[in-house]
């Protein structure tokens, strides 16, 4: 079994009934989604899967651009992607925090949209930079306790509860070693694509280094792990659920 498979396989975890979306991913600021998670979206849209994404902040605090120029290109990294832009929040750039008010507008949005596969950045970091950004380890924390939230009976009778069925996590820090990767080789040049379409952050002469370069090179960090050119990674929260563990080999 590829990973195409296994992954398509992990997706069906979920309960099918009344599902709307088969993942959501989340993001703290507005170029997040396509950072961590951007070639598995465009390889699940191929698949035909139905995705969304959510941005939490405007990334008001960010180097370059401003919120509303950051809107039109979270627009148009997800129109590269093949997902739609479900809501663009405004809990606070560089102020981003895991409060049970945010878990509540959080887990109405998983009530409204029923994924059945949320991806978030990892909750947990040391430095407080790159992947462990604090708003990117509250992002992560918000949204796994959103999930336990969206499944409370009486958390607000204004919306029917539901439970998702996966959560998985990418910015991982780099002592954290991978439950799975995903072969993005095919989807690269897209992938690429959307995230020159946040010119402001990856395309903007006034901020230093070569960060596409830099993310390139981590792809590639995470493909020679599972012996392909390209690749993104996640850590599941709990233990994957297999019948037959041969279907894993490739």
């Amino acid at each position: 079994m590829n990973i195409r498979t296994r992954l398509r396989d992990t997706l069906r975890w979920a309960l099918t009934k009344d599902t709307s979306f088969d993942c959501i991913a989340i993001g703290a600021h507005p170029d997040d989604v396509e950072v961590g998670a951007g070639g598995v979206l465009i390889k699940l849209h191929e698949l035909g899967y139905r995705t969304g994404i959510i941005i939490l902040t405007r990334g008001e605090m960010g180097t370059g651009g401003t919120p509303e120029g950051r809107e039109l290109e979270i627009k148009a990294g997800a129109d590269i992607m093949g997902a739609s832009v479900l809501a663009t929040l405004d809990l606070g750039d560089t102020r981003l925090v895991d409060t049970p008010e945010h878990r509540v507008q959080l887990a109405q949005l998983y009530r409204t949209y029923r994924p059945r596969m949320v991806l978030a950045p990892y909750w947990t970091g040391g430095h407080g930079k790159r992947t462990s950004h604090p708003d990117h380890l509250a992002a992560g924390a918000l949204a796994m306790n959103a999930v336990g939230y969206a499944a409370l009976k009486k958390l607000t009778s204004e919306t029917e509860l539901f439970r998702v069925q996966a959560l998985h996590h990418y910015f991982l820090p780099v002592e954290v070693p991978p439950t799975y990767v995903v072969d993005i080789t095919p989807q690269y040049d897209r992938w690429m694509d959307a995230l020159k379409a946040h010119a402001s952050q990856f395309q903007n002469p006034d901020k230093p280094g070569n960060y596409l370069w830099a993310l390139e090179t981590r792809a590639r960090h995470f493909g020679s792990l599972i012996g392909v050119k390209y690749g993104q990674a996640f850590v599941t929260g709990e233990p994957m659920s297999i019948d037959d563990p041969i279907k894993l080999l490739n």
